[in-house]
């Protein structure tokens, strides 16, 4: 079992509760994704991810793996699965793993917890948790995948520019405009009338 940079299970299961709030069960299926996925790839490679969801999984590969939002190594394409993409960031080639549903009935509790089928009140963690780590990678469908190759490519660090219309700084290929103020993302946030005070 691979714990990245954890000596032990209990380590990692103790780092992922202070880094995700909680202990997690997908934090544990994640442990064993990410082993999975070293074992289906060459070793030495440099590897990027792709996760599919922004939950649990997402926080578990950061903590397992050197791939970070922040330094770009993992990108999030939120489908809401609990998948991942782990490829070689030279080639894009790589495995996708995915939490296979009919592998899931197997194991009633990680079964009952993952589709909900039981209030979370009544859930039994450690039999949840119990379950995940006597299944492993009995959990997962893999398939070899390429990625894309605009997906490899690297943009330039080139300097940011101001926004016309906020006043703030923005990476200049995202258009004459930052995409807040173009409307690109939804709202989220409002600015009491009077709150800004500089530009």
């Amino acid at each position: 079992m691979y714990f990245g940079p954890f000596s032990s299970y209990e380590e990692y299961l103790k780092e992922l509760e202070r880094f995700h709030g909680k202990k997690a069960p997908g934090g544990v299926l994640a442990l064993h994704m990410v082993s999975l996925a070293r074992e289906l790839l060459p070793e030495g490679i440099l590897m990027d991810v792709i996760c599919e969801t922004r939950k649990c999984l997402a926080d578990a590969i950061q903590l397992l793996t050197p791939c970070t939002v922040g330094n770009h190594w993992m990108k999030i394409v939120d489908t809401g699965r609990f998948a991942a993409v782990f490829y070689d960031k030279q080639t894009g080639e790589g495995v996708r793993i995915s939490l296979g549903m009919k592998r899931l009935k197997e194991y009633p509790a990680v079964n009952e917890w993952f589709l909900k089928l039981v209030p979370k009140k009544d859930q039994d963690l450690d039999a949840i948790l119990e379950g995940i780590n006597r299944a492993g990678a009995a959990l997962f469908d893999s398939s070899p995948v390429m990625v894309d190759p605009k997906v490899l490519q690297v943009r330039p660090k080139v300097p940011p520019v101001i926004c016309p219309v906020c006043g703030e700084a923005y990476p200049p290929y995202h258009g004459p405009v930052c995409r807040g103020c173009r409307g690109f993302t939804e709202a989220y946030f409002r600015e009491p009338a009077g709150a800004r005070t500089e530009k």
